[in-house]
């Protein structure tokens, strides 16, 4: 028994020597050795870098990497700003190119995730934040700041609060790493003068992802407008002929949303539910008391029927709709009978689409022109869909169907047929 408890103990430790070596050791240098050019921060009076590239181009190692060097150099109180606290904690923080497992021995910080802060052992700071609480970052002061994905934060005032509270030491600065969106703030930080710009593809880090990677996402969207943006890291402008633009969104978007006289949740699901189906819409839209859509939270997500149901029906519950409403086009009685499985206290609409996608999406895109449509905070996916959404072939749209659906419900349905 003795000899067998001393195995255990001596694997474990082995095992735990492993995990450190693995974690706390980078296997080679940074510079000079692991980064591209585009990924070092570049020479010249800049306040602001900004790294444009593909998804998995190596953005978090840039960043995570950048910050080592800050605190070397003597850097002191640092902001840490996602998109989403989880995104902060799971990517910048944690993930695998994160700034613990990058962190060089003798360097690592101690984390504390209740107080959002890592401190390092030679007493420099750096604190947590979320780009949907941007009133957080109204105070507090920073000599460093890494922002991460801003072509993706609810709202962009966070940048703002963010550029206010970078006053510490001789000559703050801050790094933006982010997949490019044509929204108004990346579009200001490309025109910044004391915005230094690199930019990268996917291609660039093909060594360094898995190639089941490739073999379905790069042959999905490769050639595509979406894989110019998501893939190639270019800045794609508004699509000719698509019934919104990401300028007009800007535009009409709002922190925060009056009472509501009506909550609708819209499902445009999807035929079948493996890794290759398409997803299946799930919006949530609201007529407020001055008489303006709002839309409140896009829900979409490629799961299977159940999976997709379960989503929808706690989207009703938390958002306290009045229905949900369902277009059945393709599953018919059938998909009004999973939901009711699923969640038997939701009342469901059933609607069939009779007309051409273009043709149900014009009078609601009408409403946008008129002003009287308004997103509460940014939905990234939903408003790349949006922004390229011509009704043609092709067009990914299952977020633009789910939104179309409830607004037609709350603001153009006054017969309530149930059919278009």
């Amino acid at each position: 028994m003795t000899e067998t408890r001393s195995t255990v103990i001596a694997l474990q430790a082995a095992g735990l020597q492993a995990i450190r070596a693995r974690v706390l050791v980078p296997p080679r240098p940074w510079r000079g050795d692991l980064a591209r050019p585009e990924q070092i921060a570049p020479d010249g009076d800049w306040t602001t870098w900004l790294y444009m590239a593909g998804r998995g181009s190596g953005k978090t190692r840039a960043g995570a990497e950048w910050v080592h060097e800050q605190i070397a150099a003597g850097c002191k109180r640092i902001a840490l700003v996602g998109a989403t606290a989880a995104d902060v904690r799971d990517v910048m923080v944690e993930g695998e190119s994160g700034i613990l497992p990058t962190s060089r021995p003798g360097a690592r910080p101690a984390y504390e995730p209740s107080r959002r802060r890592l401190t390092w052992p030679n007493g420099a700071i750096a604190t947590t934040y979320s780009a949907e609480e941007p009133e957080r970052l109204r105070g507090p002061q920073h000599d460093g700041a890494w922002a991460d994905e801003v072509g993706a934060w609810r709202y962009a005032d966070t940048w703002d609060m963010l550029m206010l509270g970078l006053r510490l030491g001789a000559a703050p600065r801050a790094l933006v790493t982010t997949t490019p969106r044509p929204t108004r703030l990346v579009r200001s930080l490309l025109d910044s003068e004391t915005t230094a710009t690199t930019r990268g593809s996917t291609y660039d880090n093909r060594d360094n992802l898995a190639p089941s990677f490739f073999d379905s996402i790069i042959t999905r969207y490769e050639g595509t407008r979406m894989g110019r943006q998501e893939l190639m890291g270019e800045l794609v402008d508004d699509v000719p002929g698509a019934l919104w633009t990401l300028l007009s969104l800007d535009e009409l978007r709002v922190q925060a949303a009056p009472d509501f006289a009506r909550v609708i949740v819209a499902v445009d699901p999807a035929v079948t539910s493996g890794p290759e189906s398409d997803e299946t819409g799930i919006v949530v839209v609201g007529l407020g008391a001055d008489g303006h859509g709002y839309v409140i939270a896009d829900r979409t997500c490629r799961m299977s029927p159940d999976g997709w149901a379960r989503r929808a029906a706690q989207a009703y519950h938390e958002f306290e709709a009045d229905r949900l409403i369902v277009e059945d086009n393709q599953g018919g009685e059938m998909v009004s009978f999973l939901l009711g499985t699923v969640d038997a206290t939701v009342p469901i609409k059933r609607i069939r689409a009779s007309r051409g996608k273009r043709l149900r999406a014009e009078p609601v895109a009408a409403l946008y022109e008129q002003g009287r449509v308004h997103h509460v905070g940014a939905h990234p996916d939903l408003e790349d869909q949006m922004s390229s959404f011509t009704g043609e072939g092709g067009d990914y749209d299952d977020r633009v169907d789910a939104l179309v659906h409830a607004l037609t419900e709350v603001m153009l349905d006054t017969a309530g047929p149930g059919i278009w």
